[in-house]
């Protein structure tokens, strides 16, 4: 499962990098380095599910929160759904 979440985060980047502007771009090379993170969480911690995907990028943004200012904040708060939505349908396929 956790491969499937690095597919469908690598083709969103794809996707951004493709068509994105330095915004997308920032918000993107963001969240890449927090999903990568939490993946490694999730695979020492023998944890796969979407769940636990989504209860751990919770715990990002709320430090994303803290870190960046308002304006980069609400660019990571507003791709994450986009990511999100890339790897539920990914999951579909």
């Amino acid at each position: 499962m956790l491969e499937q979440y690095e597919e469908a985060l690598e083709q969103w980047i794809e996707s951004v990098v493709s068509h994105g502007d330095d915004d997308a771009l920032f918000a993107c090379g963001y969240l890449q380095g927090h999903v990568a993170v939490v993946l490694s969480q999730l695979e020492d911690q023998g944890e796969s599910t979407l769940e636990a995907l989504l209860e751990k990028m919770t715990e990002c943004l709320a430090l994303a929160r803290q870190e960046l200012n308002d304006a980069d904040y609400a660019l990571v708060e507003a791709s994450w759904p986009e990511l999100h939505g890339k790897i539920v349908s990914h999951l579909a396929a």
